[in-house]
């Protein structure tokens, strides 16, 4: 069913997940929770789980639904992590929010930003979507960087938003809309026009958390 176009720039691609990406997904999750673990969305009162196909389906059923577009990251041809685009709203919203995870082993290759980029301008030239959100952890400077990188649109704290590692977190909001980048998100990081400032909290958030 890999009906999903693959989107690629240099050594990175976002692909269509399949079901025979499971074991090497798990593989992947069970050798980074001590990296991963704090960023990992849980369930109030329930109990995690790592049955990977089970989720494969789960997310492929998403995609046929049309609520979601659910990828893996590849780098040089080799998995790397997940990238989400999840909770689609079609209507007056044509909005979605962005999640991801990467391996530990490939951090600090641009992976992230690369494949955000290239979700993003698929949900705005192909996916028919108007808007892009990614909500981010204050203590994850990572994900922070990822954002202020491609100039996302710092829009607010959310205060207890997702239940995350065991409890619900607050979150800074961040955004995109496709009259934001005409140009595209990839090519206007490329060149150097992203707005940093534009991802920047303001001190009154910051001294909230």
């Amino acid at each position: 069913m890999d009906l999903l176009p693959g989107h690629r720039h240099g050594s990175v691609e976002l692909r269509l997940i399949r079901t025979r990406d499971a074991r090497v997904l798990q593989h992947e999750l069970l050798n980074n929770r001590a990296w991963l673990q704090p960023w990992e969305a849980t369930i109030p009162n329930g109990a995690a789980s790592f049955d990977m196909r089970v989720s494969i389906r789960r997310l492929l059923q998403q995609y046929r639904d049309g609520g979601g577009y659910p990828f893996v990251m590849e780098y040089d041809g080799e998995i790397a992590g997940q990238l989400n685009v999840w909770g689609v709203a079609r209507g007056s919203l044509c909005s979605a929010t962005i999640g991801y995870w990467v391996s530990e082993r490939f951090a600090g290759r641009g992976i992230t930003p690369t494949a955000v980029a290239l979700a993003t301008d698929a949900a705005f030239t192909e996916y028919g979507l108007h808007r892009m959100e990614i909500c981010i952890r204050p203590e994850n400077v990572a994900s922070l960087r990822v954002v202020q990188k491609l100039g996302f649109r710092y829009e607010g704290l959310r205060r207890r938003y997702i239940h995350i590692d065991g409890d619900w977190r607050d979150h800074y909001a961040f955004a995109l809309t496709r009259e934001d980048v005409p140009q595209g998100v990839l090519a206007r990081w490329l060149h150097g026009q992203a707005p940093p400032e534009a991802a920047s909290i303001p001190p009154t958030d910051r001294l909230s958390i």
